[in-house]
């Protein structure tokens, strides 16, 4: 991997990585495919059109349902999905944490039951690089544990020591597997994960920790379980500037339009989250005046599309009113189009905040943007 940092308006960054898989550009959003497909019937043909650079796909969810060595026998993910851009795999951790009476937490790693048929599964530090390794990923995350929010310092403090000796473990195991002649992608890259709630000192004395490592990227995870949105803001101040400044940083599982906005201020580069997907599903969408819920009434004769001059696939073509028809016929492809349009939406965003950096009037954009996004919630629609 190559990081190009290309330029930088205050703390937010504009850069190029260069990967096996091809160069993305950053800021970036990573649009979420948990199961190598984005819900609400996108496929990747439809990625491509509305301009989607990286995708993510979910270690656990591949491993318990279809199974990894079934995805390697098929070339990997890329193969087995058709997509030939880079693939972002989360680890598992987030996803085994949270299945709270279902999991017990040893040093060697987690002991679970399946979500699915509660069968047991165990998965450590070496099982989630392997199962990724399988799965022939870009990007590989580090297994880390999620700590619950909130939780006491004591808690918190022995959580992100074995976090980081779990990231040791990663690693090796990354370079025994890369150097394996049945290995897919030899050129796998491993990003390392910065935890430790909202204790300013635990966060950036792992910062320090991890990033000595020398890692191809670094995540800030733990962040958008619980906390506010100013807690979240002032983690990323203190912490973000003990990050490496010559490698991605990656806000996990966030967010929101202004989440993102108040983010990359503040020096994140690579974001994911599954709102615009799981909204898009629920017939809200996403618009530069606000959000917007086409189930409501007054959208009922309105010729209008989703946002005057997207070019969506969408609003290229259908009014409010035909999808607010579908959603409430329990269509599928009412939930394609609002999807389609909330995707486009944050990927046509990161592209103008790519912009407003290079030109040096992002702290402008930003104000911008905010403003505008309230008018829907004021009641100017």
């Amino acid at each position: 991997m190559k990081y190009t940092l290309i330029t930088k308006d205050g703390r937010a960054k504009r850069a190029e990585v260069q990967t096996v898989h091809g160069t993305v550009q950053t800021p970036l959003f990573m649009n979420v495919g948990t199961v190598a497909a984005i819900k609400g019937a996108v496929s990747t043909d439809d990625l491509k059109e509305i301009r989607t650079q990286v995708e993510l796909s979910n270690t656990y969810h591949l491993h318990v349902r279809t199974g990894d060595k079934l995805i390697k026998e098929f070339g990997g993910l890329h193969k087995f999905m058709n997509w030939d851009r880079p693939i972002l795999t989360d680890s598992g951790g987030f996803q085994v944490f949270s299945l709270t009476g279902l999991r017990k937490i040893k040093e060697e790693g987690v002991y679970f039951n399946s979500h699915i048929d509660g069968r047991k599964i165990f998965m450590g530090p070496e099982e989630s690089m392997q199962i990724q390794s399988n799965l022939a990923s870009t990007i590989a995350m580090a297994f880390d544990e999620c700590p619950p929010h909130p939780a006491t310092r004591e808690y918190m403090q022995a959580s992100v020591d074995r976090t980081t000796r779990w990231l040791e473990r990663c690693r090796a195991e990354m370079a025994r597997l890369n150097s394996l002649p049945d290995t897919i992608n030899k050129n796998q890259l491993l990003f390392g994960i910065n935890q430790g709630g909202t204790f300013e000192d635990i966060r950036i004395a792992h910062a320090k920790t991890i990033s000595a490592m020398d890692l191809d990227g670094y995540a800030l995870g733990g962040l958008a379980v619980g906390e506010s949105h100013e807690e979240m803001y002032r983690i990323l101040d203190e912490t973000v500037p003990y990050l490496p400044e010559n490698k991605p940083t990656y806000l996990m599982g966030v967010g929101t339009p202004a989440n993102i906005l108040e983010a990359v201020d503040r020096g994140v580069d690579f974001f994911d989250c599954v709102y615009p997907s799981r909204n898009g599903r629920h017939g809200h969408v996403y618009t530069n005046q606000g959000k917007r819920n086409l189930f409501n009434a007054k959208y009922e004769l309105d010729a209008r599309p989703i946002e005057e001059g997207c070019q969506c696939p969408a609003c290229r073509s259908y009014s409010r009113a035909y999808i607010r028809h579908l959603l409430k016929a329990k269509e599928m492809l009412g939930m394609r189009l609002c999807v389609l349009h909330n995707l486009y939406f944050y990927n046509t965003m990161m592209e103008e905040i790519r912009d407003a950096i290079e030109e040096h009037r992002y702290a402008e954009y930003k104000a911008q943007k905010l403003a505008g996004m309230t008018e829907t919630k004021n009641g100017n629609d």
